[in-house]
């Protein structure tokens, strides 16, 4: 009968509990509706009305206590989940094999220390969900390079500018791509 708003990911137990709690106003919802009779057309209508004015996650600023890019982060993945999308920490580096001595480099687009200096991939990479005219729905991929409140891009900052490469190629390719600092930033 009710489909229940888009699970949030695992992105911890903040967003797990929020899920939870969720699921758990459906199922009750849907019990009463159907103890009362309500069709599951009216129902999905009234559904649809309540999410409609559901206040975002973006309403709520970040506490001036959590103004760390980690809490920014975190904020961000709960906001996309929260609009049906899904991203992915995308974990970049490079270690040192202990058995063999040989570099392995990690994180997409990591390809060598040469491509990194120049192309850097963002913190968070996914998928939005996007509902053409025709009424199928396509994943458009898409890219957040989280940065601290208050943040901005500077001419000399090479890290920034390298990921500034990034967004720059996912954006000529059609995805969905920014610097974000809070849930404001989500596309």
């Amino acid at each position: 009968m009710l489909q229940g708003p888009t699970g949030l990911s695992s992105a911890g137990s903040t967003s797990e509990a929020i899920h939870t709690a969720k699921g758990v106003l459906t199922a009750m919802l849907d019990a009463w509706a159907k103890r009362h009779g309500i069709s599951d057309r009216a129902f999905s209508e009234l559904f649809e009305v309540m999410r409609a004015s559901e206040p975002s996650l973006a309403a709520s600023p970040i506490p001036p206590r959590s103004q760390s890019e980690a809490a920014a982060q975190q904020l961000i993945r709960l906001e996309v989940a929260y609009r049906g999308g899904r991203v992915w920490r995308n974990n970049s580096g490079a270690a040192q094999d202990e058995a063999t001595g040989r570099v392995v480099r990690y994180g997409l687009g990591n390809d060598s220390r040469a491509v990194n200096a120049v192309f850097k991939s963002s913190d968070l990479i996914g998928i939005t969900p996007v509902t053409c005219p025709c009424g199928r729905k396509y994943g458009v991929f898409t890219a957040y390079e989280v940065k601290k409140p208050g943040w901005s891009l500077r001419p000399g900052d090479k890290r920034g500018q390298a990921q500034f490469n990034f967004i720059k190629r996912v954006v000529s390719l059609g995805g969905y791509a920014r610097f974000a600092a809070s849930t404001e930033d989500v596309l």
